[in-house]
Order: structure tokens, then C-alpha cells, then sequence
């Protein structure tokens, strides 16, 4: 069977399902890569052995006339290609793929990843969003959601029909490749990592305020940021406010790697205060190298965490709260420490491990295709 992947990066594709392209090469497929091209296309193909398609596609925008030339892109590619199934990710290709797909009469299989801005704000770009979800969700074979709460707003709001929804536990995490380490070391000075673009949502501003407090209380403790800059769409950070905030020397920002893992080896707590997710693959992956997590009690977060156990909860947007849960977990005592590392490790093991969430996408994709040839 040939199975399209279709994401808004090629660079999303190679770092977050990578192992689901691999698993549906092991299990016969041939596997299509369709998304704008960047830095990454080309590994798609030498690397991964997928065929890569290049699609044009805004993601931050939101231009009705534009998107509608997305849907015809899709339906050209869709119909030239001729996959047996699609899976989509991400808002646009979820919306305007599904779309494309059920004019070219092939079945699609959708992931909601995260809401973004939709339901964080309100406004008359997210109303329209919400409609052309409305209109779209009617046609997959399969929505698949990475939290509950996720799923139930869209059964609230009555964009999905009950019964083809499902959850995943995010994108899941290769418990193999990201372990921790053979004995528990504790840094001097203590450090602190977020892994996260550098957005307003993510809770950059607030990490920036928190690490201001916690280095009054503590000087010296390594607070540090891995993410790109991404000044698109009006929702990132502008560089220059960015460079300012970095000023004040409170953060020690890492750019961009290839080797998220090395980082979080070398750290002692993980922090993400983003306003929501889906389920980020960053604290999966935290969690299953034995890093303590410091999150927001928000949709998405919430489940890479028990309170007290493997990390702490605090309040979203409230930078005095994030100051303390990190103190917290700074001034626990070694053993302490350990623990909750440990406590995380057994989570991204019994809740998290990617094969659950590649076992759900085989059998779905068999399924879809099985009915399209009976």
C-alpha cells in the first residue's frame, strides 16, 4: 500500500515521526512524504528512504483566497500520486488535506497534535477555524487526539462525530534510543532546560521572569533555552525583544541541535509552561531519559505529569508560580531527586512508549485499506 504522510515541515516529519515512516516500511508500505520543503527534505529520501513530494504551503497565514489554492495543490498531488490512504498532521493539512483527499476519493486519517491559538484566543480568525474544522472533520476515516481534553472540546464544540475519534499518547517516545543515564549525577550548578520555539504560547516570557527569580534565590543555577526563533504569523517572539530579554543574563540560550537527548542527558529538571499541547514530544522524551519535569496545568502537560511524583504543576501564565516549582525541585535532596527521575522514566515506559502509538496507526491504516478494497 502507498501511504502519504502529510505535515506543514519536512522538518517536523524527520524529527517527530520518523519511527512511524519506519514502521510502515517494515510492515510493506511504501511511504510518501508530502510538505514544504526545507532543510530537512532531503534526508526524507537518502535517509529515511521515503519519496518526498514538495507542497507550497503558509503555515502561519491565514488568507481564505490562499488556503483555498492549498486545497487544489493537495487535490493535484493527491490525485497524481494516488496514495490508498493519507495521514494528516498539523492545522492546515488537517483542514484543507482532508479536504483534497475526499474530492480525490482517498480515505485520510487525521492527528490532532494541539489546538494552537484556536482556543487560546478568541477572535474572528479562530471562529472561521473553527468552522472549516466543522466542515472538514466530516470526511476522515479516523481522528486521532493526543489528549482528552483536546477531544472533548471538539465534541463539545460538535466539530467530529463521537465515533471516529481516538486517543494516542502524543506522538510517543523510543524508550530504546532515549534512556537515562547509568547512575544519577546531580549538576553543580543545578540546570534548568526548556526545549521549546521560541513562542509567546510556549511560555517563553514567563521562563524569562521565572529564571530571573529562581537565580535571586539560588545565583549561579543554569537556566537554559533550546528552540528556534520563529518571528512568523505574529505569534513568536521578535528577535530584537528576544536579544533583549537575553540581556539580562539570566538565560544561557542553545539555538537549535540535532541532538536534543545530549542536552537533556545534561541537565537536571526539564520545563515546559506552555498555555497548551498536544502532548509535547520534548517531555516524553525528558521523561524517558529520568528528568524530573516542571509544567503548567494545562491540557496536554498535565499527562506527562504526576504531581509530586515525577515532577511538579504549576499555574499557566504565572511566572512566580513556574519560580517556585523550580525552587522546589532544586532544593530537593539528592535521593529525592533520583526518585522522581526514576518515577518519570517508569511513566514514559508504561504510558508513553511509541510503540503504542505506532501499534494503533498499523492497524488503522491496514483497516482503512482492507474496506477500500472490499
Amino acid at each position: 500500500m502507498r501511504v502519504a504522510i502529510v505535515i506543514n515541515t519536512s522538518w517536523n516529519i524527520w524529527n517527530f515521526r520518523r519511527s512511524l515512516v519506519k514502521a510502515l516500511q517494515a510492515a510493506g508500505h511504501e511511504v510518501l512524504a508530502i510538505a514544504p520543503p526545507d532543510d530537512y527534505s532531503q534526508r526524507l529520501e537518502t535517509e529515511l528512504g521515503c519519496r518526498y513530494v514538495p507542497v507550497l504551503m503558509e503555515n502561519k497565514g491565514t488568507n481564505p483566497a490562499r488556503d483555498a489554492q492549498l486545497t487544489q495543490r493537495f487535490y493535484r498531488i493527491y490525485r497524481r500520486e494516488r496514495p490508498d490512504v493519507v495521514l494528516h498532521f498539523t492545522i492546515k493539512p488537517n483542514i484543507y488535506g482532508t479536504l483534497a483527499a475526499k474530492l480525490a476519493g482517498i480515505p485520510s486519517v487525521n492527528n490532532v497534535s494541539g489546538l494552537g491559538t484556536v482556543f487560546i484566543v478568541r477572535n474572528l480568525v479562530s471562529r472561521v477555524a473553527l468552522g472549516l474544522y466543522r466542515f472538514a472533520f466530516r470526511f476522515p476515516k479516523r481522528v486521532f487526539f493526543q489528549n482528552d481534553d483536546d477531544r472533548q472540546l471538539f465534541l463539545q464544540y460538535q466539530l467530529v462525530a463521537p465515533g471516529i475519534t481516538d486517543l494516542l499518547p502524543g506522538s510517543g517516545v523510543d524508550t530504546q534510543r532515549f534512556q537515562p543515564a547509568a547512575e544519577f549525577t546531580r549538576n553543580t550548578p543545578f540546570t534548568f532546560l526548556m526545549i521549546a520555539r521560541v513562542l509567546y504560547e510556549k511560555g517563553v516570557e514567563e521562563y524569562f521572569e521565572a529564571a530571573k527569580l529562581v537565580r535571586q534565590s539560588v545565583p549561579g543555577t543554569r537556566i537554559q533555552l533550546l528552540g528556534g526563533i520563529d518571528e512568523s504569523g505574529g505569534v513568536g517572539v521578535k528577535r530584537a525583544i528576544f536579544e533583549q530579554w537575553l540581556q539580562a543574563g539570566n538565560i544561557e540560550y542553545l539555538g537549535i541541535s540535532d541532538d536534543v537527548a545530549a542536552l537533556i542527558r545534561q541537565a537536571d529538571c526539564v520545563v515546559l509552561p506552555s498555555y497548551r499541547e498536544g502532548t509535547p514530544k520534548t517531555l516524553l522524551e525528558a521523561a524517558a531519559m529520568g528528568k524530573p519535569i516542571v509544567t503548567t496545568d494545562v491540557p496536554g502537560c498535565r499527562e506527562t505529569v504526576v504531581h509530586g511524583h515525577n515532577g511538579l504543576l504549576c499555574q499557566v501564565r504565572d511566572a512566580a508560580d513556574l519560580a517556585e516549582k523550580m525552587l522546589q525541585v532544586q532544593q530537593l535532596p539528592d535521593a529525592d531527586l533520583a526518585q522522581m527521575g526514576y518515577a518519570s522514566r517508569q511513566l514514559a515506559v508504561e504510558k508513553f512508549d511509541e510503540r503504542l502509538v505506532l501499534d494503533k496507526y498499523l492497524r488503522v491504516v491496514d483497516d482503512v485499506t482492507r474496506r477500500q478494497t472490499t
